[in-house]
C-alpha cells in the first residue's frame, strides 16, 4: 500500500481482480452458484404459483374473495412493483454495505412476506404481501448478480451468469407441478392447498440461507472500501483451498491494478458515470430489459389464465402445461450459455431476441388463425422461450459486466427497476385485459406486442452490445477508483477501454 498525505484516502496496488479471473473452476465456485444462484430457483417458484393457482384461488371456497383478473392482474402487477423498488432500495444499500449483507437481508425479506402470504384471508392481505415479497425479490438481484459477477472467473461468466439466471425456470417446474398437487381436492381442500405452495417457497429459502452463510464477501468490493487485507486474505484461503481441490499449483496472476479506496459514492456520481459516460450501454440495458420484461412477466402470469380461457384446461391440469414450457425455458440458457462465451455476447444477444421475436409473431398468428390446440400452443411457446429464455438471461449478464464495479448494484437494480416498471408492471395488466375478453384477436395482439419488443432490443443489442466475454470487469469498465494508468485494465495491462 503507497503512502497518502493526511486527510487522503488510502491508495492500494493489488492483484486480486487477476488472482480471481485466472483460477480454474472448482468446489469453491460450486459453492458460490449453490449459495446465490439458487435464489433464482424460489422466484421461478413464486411467480409460476401464482400463475398456475390463479383460478382456483378465484374460485368460491378458496378462502379469499378475489378475482382472477385481480391475481393475474393487480397482484401480478404488484409484485413486480415490489421488485423494482426492493431493487433500487436493497441496490444502492448492497453498493455501499457490501453484498454479503444485504443476500442475507433481502432472502430474510422474501421468506417473511412469503409466509405472510400463506396466510391471507382477504385481497388486500394477500396485495400487501405479494408486494413485500416481490420488494425481497428485487433486492435480490442486485445483490446476487454483483456478488456472482465478481467471484466467478472471467473466462466462465457468461455461461455461469445465464445458467443460474436461468435456474429460475426449475423453480417454474416444480412451482407448476407442485400446484397440480396442491389444486387436488382429492388431497387437500380448496382453501388449504394453495396456500401449502407458498409455505413450501418458506422452506426451500430457509435451506438455502443456511447454505448462503458459508458464501463470501466479494473480495472487489472490499477493496475498494478499505479493507484491502481481508481481501487478500480471502483470496489467499480461496487460492488453497483451489490448488488442494485440483492438486497442483496455480499460475501466477496476469498483472495489477491500483485503486484509492473510498467509503461511498453518490448517487450524482453514479448517474453521471451510467449515463455520461456510457450513454450507449445505458440505452443496451434499458431496452433488453423492457424486451424481456414485458414478455415474461405477462405469460408467467397469464400462461395458465389462457389455458383455461381459450382451451378449456381444469384449472387443476394447468402446471402439466407450464412445466413444459419452463423446461424449454432453462434448456435454453443451459444449452447455448456456452456460446455467449466463444461465439460472444453481440451476436448471441441480439440473435436471441430477435429470433425469439420472430417466432412468436408466428405463433401469435397461428393462434390467431384458430389451429392451436392446448398442446400445440404449448409447444410453440416452448420453442420460443427457449430462446427467449437465454437473451432475457443476458440482460442481468449485461448490464451486470458493463458498468463500473462501484455503481454495479446499483446498476442492476436501476435497469431491472425502469425496464421492468415499464415492461413488468404493464404487461400482465395489459395482458390480463386483452385475455379477460376472450376475444382470440386481442391476446393475439397481446402476443404481438410482446414479440415486437423482443425484436426491438435485439437490434438495439445488435447495435450497441459489449464484446464482454472472456474480459476481466476491470477491462470492460474501469473502475471509477482505478488510478488513470490502470483505465479500462483489470490486470495493469492493454489499452483503455472505450466509454460507450
Amino acid at each position: 500500500m503507497s503512502g497518502n498525505g493526511p486527510g487522503q484516502a488510502p491508495t492500494i496496488t493489488t492483484k486480486v481482480p487477476a488472482r480471481l479471473d485466472r483460477l480454474p473452476w472448482s468446489r469453491w465456485h460450486w459453492m458460490i452458484v449453490i449459495g446465490l444462484g439458487t435464489v433464482w430457483i424460489l422466484d421461478g417458484l413464486e411467480v409460476t404459483v401464482v400463475g398456475a393457482i390463479a383460478g382456483r384461488i378465484s374460485e368460491d371456497g378458496s378462502g379469499l374473495d378475489i378475482s382472477d383478473a385481480q391475481i393475474t392482474g393487480v397482484a401480478a402487477a404488484l409484485y413486480v412493483a415490489g421488485a423494482c423498488s426492493g431493487a433500487l432500495f436493497f441496490g444502492r444499500l448492497t453498493d455501499r454495505y457490501g453484498r454479503k449483507k444485504l443476500f442475507l437481508i433481502t432472502l430474510s425479506v422474501y421468506l417473511a412476506a412469503t409466509a405472510l402470504t400463506a396466510v391471507s384471508f382477504t385481497a388486500w392481505w394477500f396485495f400487501l404481501f405479494r408486494f413485500l415479497t416481490g420488494f425481497g425479490i428485487g433486492g435480490e438481484y442486485a445483490a446476487i448478480n454483483s456478488a456472482i459477477d465478481e467471484l466467478i472467473p472471467s473466462k466462465y461468466r457468461g455461461r455461469v451468469d445465464l445458467i443460474i439466471n436461468g435456474s429460475y425456470w426449475l423453480g417454474a417446474m416444480g412451482g407448476a407441478l407442485l400446484s397440480v398437487v396442491a389444486l387436488n381436492t382429492d388431497l387437500f381442500p380448496k382453501d388449504v392447498g394453495w396456500r401449502l405452495t407458498f409455505a413450501l417457497g418458506v422452506v426451500l429459502g430457509l435451506v438455502i440461507l443456511l447454505v448462503r452463510r458459508h458464501v463470501p464477501e466479494s473480495p472487489r468490493w472490499m477493496l475498494i472500501h478499505g479493507r484491502a487485507k481481508d481481501a487478500e486474505r480471502l483470496v489467499d484461503e480461496v487460492e488453497h483451498e483451489v490448488e488442494q481441490d485440483i492438486g497442483r499449483p496455480l499460475p501466477d496472476p496476469a498483472g495489477e491494478m491500483t485503486v484509492h479506496q473510498r467509503g461511498t459514492i453518490g448517487f450524482g456520481e453514479i448517474a453521471r458515470t451510467v449515463f455520461r459516460v456510457y450513454p450507449r450501454r445505458a440505452t443496451l440495458g434499458f431496452a433488453l430489459f423492457v424486451g424481456q420484461a414485458f414478455l415474461y412477466n405477462a405469460i408467467t402470469f397469464g400462461f395458465g389464465s389462457i389455458l383455461v380461457t381459450f382451451f378449456d384446461v381444469p384449472t387443476g391440469s394447468t402446471g402439466y402445461y407450464f412445466a413444459v414450457i419452463a423446461a424449454g425455458n432453462f434448456l435454453g440458457p443451459l444449452l447455448l450459455g456456452r456460446l455467449f462465451d466463444t461465439w460472444g455476447r453481440r451476436p448471441m444477444i441480439a440473435g436471441t431476441y430477435i429470433l425469439s421475436g420472430l417466432l412468436l409473431f408466428a405463433t401469435a398468428a397461428l393462434f390467431g388463425a384458430g389451429v392451436l390446440t392446448a398442446t400445440t400452443m404449448t409447444l410453440c411457446w416452448c420453442v420460443v422461450l427457449f430462446f427467449a429464455s437465454a437473451g432475457a438471461s443476458s440482460a442481468y449478464l449485461t448490464v451486470s459486466e458493463i458498468f463500473p464495479m462501484e455503481t454495479r448494484a446499483m446498476s442492476i437494480a436501476f435497469f431491472y427497476a425502469i425496464g421492468t416498471a415499464a415492461g413488468g408492471i404493464s404487461g400482465p395488466l395489459v395482458f390480463a385485459g386483452l385475455t379477460e375478453s376472450g376475444a382470440v384477436s386481442e391476446a393475439a395482439l397481446a402476443f404481438c406486442i410482446g414479440a415486437a419488443l423482443m425484436v426491438a432490443a435485439g437490434l438495439v443489442a445488435f447495435f450497441f452490445a459489449v464484446a464482454a466475454e472472456g474480459r476481466s470487469l476491470e477491462d470492460i469498465a474501469t473502475p471509477l477508483s482505478a488510478q488513470p494508468s490502470d483505465a479500462g485494465n483489470g490486470s495493469g495491462r492493454g489499452p483503455t477501454a472505450p466509454a460507450i
